[in-house]
């Protein structure tokens, strides 16, 4: 039994000599490299800081601090253009925007100019038309001026003095004055209004512009003068019946 039990120890410090052995082997191999590295004439010194690569751990900080870096002003570029790209498409819509009111703003002003002057071209054929429809007195005056402006129109010669004259004595200025005993009477086509024409010669004669009523005085007149002109040159030749 002791024996058994001094073998156990024996073994035991065997392997932890053999250990601490190993050790020792393994260092001085990796001196000896360290040392055949080294060029002739350096001192054993170097080789020891020769073993000192781990140093390089500080690089990788490093290195990563510049991509960090990188990074960064990469994604400020990409901040920046992106900001350059919203300010040009702002600009653009308010350039579009303004465009479209200079375009709306011209288009209402050409619109304004347009109705202007249609109103100011119906103003004037207003006044115009007024002016060519001249009112007239609802007289003898008014009837024999207004039949002398149509008949001037028609280029049918008459004077007022003829008209008037003729008149007077064919009618005394009765525009509802009707003859029911001479022969035109007693033919049954009696002669009627202020210069007493009978329908057929009313008709015939008749001046376009005035009314197809014989007693109307303006197409009394005007008519009456139409056929006087013809067969007498002019009302101011007539002197008796005609």
């Amino acid at each position: 039994m002791p024996k058994n039990i001094f073998s156990r120890v024996q073994s035991r410090s065997l392997t932890r000599h053999h250990k601490i052995a190993m050790a020792g082997v393994a260092t001085l191999g990796a001196a000896a490299i360290g040392f055949s590295a080294v060029p002739s004439g350096a001192s054993t010194k170097t080789t020891t800081e020769a073993a000192q690569p781990a140093a390089v751990a500080y690089s990788t900080e490093q290195i990563k601090d510049v991509k960090a870096s990188v990074t960064d002003q990469m994604a400020g570029a990409s901040l920046k253009a992106e900001q350059i790209a919203a300010k040009k498409k702002a600009d653009a819509a308010a350039a579009a925007k303004k465009k479209a009111a200079a375009e709306a703003a011209k288009k209402k002003a050409e619109a304004a100019r347009k109705a202007k002057e249609a109103a100011s071209r119906d103003a004037k054929r207003a006044q115009a038309k007024k002016a060519a429809v001249k009112s007239y007195p609802n007289n003898l005056d008014g009837w024999i001026r207004e039949s002398l402006a149509i008949l001037k129109k028609h280029d049918i010669p008459a004077s007022y003095d003829g008209i008037h004259r003729n008149i007077m004595r064919e009618s005394s200025g009765n525009p509802k004055a009707i003859n029911n005993w001479d022969i035109n009477a007693i033919n049954g086509i009696p002669s009627k209004g202020l210069l007493q024409v009978i329908p057929p010669t009313f008709k015939h004669w008749h001046v376009p512009g005035t009314s197809w009523d014989i007693y109307d005085p303006v197409a009394n007149i005007t008519a009456a003068c139409n056929y006087a002109a013809d067969k007498y040159g002019s009302m101011d030749n007539v002197d008796s019946a005609y």
